[in-house]
């Protein structure tokens, strides 16, 4: 038991509370309380600086009847991770968005999912349940079936209300949900005095899957495509913590070799990802000749995917119990070699745009992030990594072949779009290593174990491309009843409304490509 949770514990006897503790099987530390010593927990864990809410969600008729509220915390510098268990009476619970900001796109998730009313939040706006969902229907109610709903009429009145800002020179620019070209849908609704921008305020959510809900009475093998699903450009890293939280409550130790080869995965997916990230943002400072490099390597790293294992996506490979099947040594030893050219081309490419004055000039400077967000808003991944913060989950919290391998976090302290280029960048070359050192590690052996699902629940993080993934997940009679996956983007994508203040209209672009978040991934 570390010390945070020995100072709550002590904090609320001497207060009156009762909170029982428990361990979780993956180590994480679980404390049953009440709503009302949530009040008194969050005074203590809100003076602590080094302490996050990464994650809350809910669960119907865990272990009892009713609706149960997760809290998930991480402390800097200690593997272990604070789970406040908190079981509701009726539908009532206690907003803490005052002091833990993210909380307020939690509660707002589950007020929609769940029809839980938190007293006390200052937006209760809906989040995934656009307008012409019914009123009082919460998807993730277990009394709510799979199957087609009426929608309800749209009236002005039931319209998403968005802040309105209002002043002489002020204008509103509406962007999206439809898109030119062929990426996701999301809106973007700009307050503008000239050029400048003054608001931003995003509105996402239109593509909602229910994958959360299609999980619950599925085996967990049956699952799997699901969270390869969440987001088509993490579907390594998504199978991967699924896998892994399911690894946990069976008790089985995924084999040496086959932690080895996910790690190998796990780092050309990051690869694919950041030259995908690189080349949108010298696209998007119109130097197409720049970025054509990089979208050449990014198109052979996933033509290696698909030699490799017989997919361009990483799909169908990572499973409970290690890995559907084993790679042929003779195609990773020839991985290995292409690194050594793929990683002299990469350093060249991004000579060519170092050099490059005027691209450098329009990233520098431009769409900056302030240290001050990232704990408040749980920002993650290179979005965080590039305004200083030194935070990767495969550090903080080692997992598989992780444990193993030297890694070092790669940062830089402008927050700005230059900044999250440099970041990416180095982050490839860091990946190369540590593909090269994977292979030479993974040795010979099996590569999957039996993993017979039992009763149990655990959650698992890992870090995708876009930063720090959370799953927890809840077996019961063998199939999933309750599956919360928490995807970087997430929480990543309110950090964009800060960082477009004071820049100009034209420059947004530039900005959305620097932090590259999944629009899938942010809506299950």
């Amino acid at each position: 038991m570390n010390s945070l949770t020995l100072a709550i514990e002590q904090q609320l006897k001497k207060k009156g509370f009762v909170g029982r503790s428990r361990r979780g099987r993956g180590g994480e530390v679980y404390l049953t309380v009440s709503v009302v010593a949530l009040v008194e927990i969050t005074g203590i864990l809100k003076s602590r600086s080094d302490v996050r809410l990464i994650g809350l969600w809910a669960a119907e008729n865990f272990e009892g009847s009713g609706i149960s509220l997760f809290y998930c915390f991480e402390q800097r510098g200690n593997n272990e991770l604070l789970i406040l268990d908190i079981r509701l009476i009726g539908n009532q619970g206690l907003s803490i968005a005052a002091d833990f900001p993210v909380a307020s796109y939690f509660q707002r998730e589950i007020a929609d999912g769940f029809g839980v009313v938190f007293e006390g939040a200052f937006d209760k706006r809906r989040l995934f349940l656009h307008d012409a969902y019914p009123d009082d229907f919460h998807p993730l109610r277990k009394s709510v079936k799979n199957e087609k709903i009426e929608p309800t009429a749209v009236t002005p009145r039931r319209e998403y209300q968005f802040r309105e800002f209002t002043g002489e020179g002020m204008y509103q620019i509406p962007v999206g949900p439809v898109h030119a070209g062929i990426i996701e849908p999301g809106h973007f609704r700009f307050s503008v005095i000239g050029e400048t921008i003054f608001n931003l305020e995003i509105r996402h959510f239109w593509k909602h899957r229910g994958l959360e809900k299609l999980a619950e009475g599925r085996t967990p093998d049956a699952a799997v495509s699901l969270a390869e699903a969440v987001s088509g450009d993490e579907s390594a890293a998504n199978a991967c913590a699924f896998a892994m939280a399911i690894e946990i409550i069976s008790g089985a130790t995924v084999p040496k070799r086959a932690n080895a080869l996910r790690v190998v995965m796990l780092e050309l997916e990051r690869i694919y990802s950041h030259l995908g990230g690189l080349a949108g943002m010298v696209t998007d400072v119109a130097y197409p000749m720049g970025a054509a490099p990089f979208f050449i390597l990014r198109e052979e790293i996933l033509r290696w995917n698909a030699e490799l294992i017989g997919s361009r996506f990483l799909k169908g490979i990572i499973v409970p119990g290690g890995m559907s099947k084993d790679i042929n040594e003779d195609r990773l030893r020839d991985l290995v070699t292409y690194m050594g050219t793929f990683a002299k081309r990469l350093a060249t490419a991004l000579k060519t745009t170092h050099e490059s004055s005027w691209a450098v000039d329009r990233m520098e400077t431009t769409g900056a992030i302030k240290p001050e967000l990232i704990a408040a808003l749980n920002l993650t991944g290179p979005t965080a990594r590039a305004s200083g913060d030194g935070g990767d989950t495969r550090l903080d919290h080692p997992y598989g072949g992780y444990e193993s391998i030297f890694l070092k976090a790669i940062t830089a302290v402008e927050g700005d779009v230059y900044a999250r280029f440099q970041v990416k960048a180095g982050e490839i070359s860091e990946s190369v290593r540590v593909i090269k050192e994977s292979v030479k590690a993974a040795g010979d052996g099996p590569v999957r174990v039996d993993c017979v699902p039992r009763n149990g629940y655990a959650v698992a993080l890992v870090e995708s491309a876009r930063g720090q993934n959370l799953h927890w997940v809840y077996v019961k009679d063998g199939v999933i009843d309750r599956w919360k996956v928490r995807t970087a983007s997430f929480c990543n994508w309110p950090a964009i409304e800060h960082a477009v203040i004071n820049n100009i209209v034209p420059d947004f672009p530039l900005i959305n490509k620097s932090l590259n978040l999944s629009y899938a991934g942010n809506d299950l």
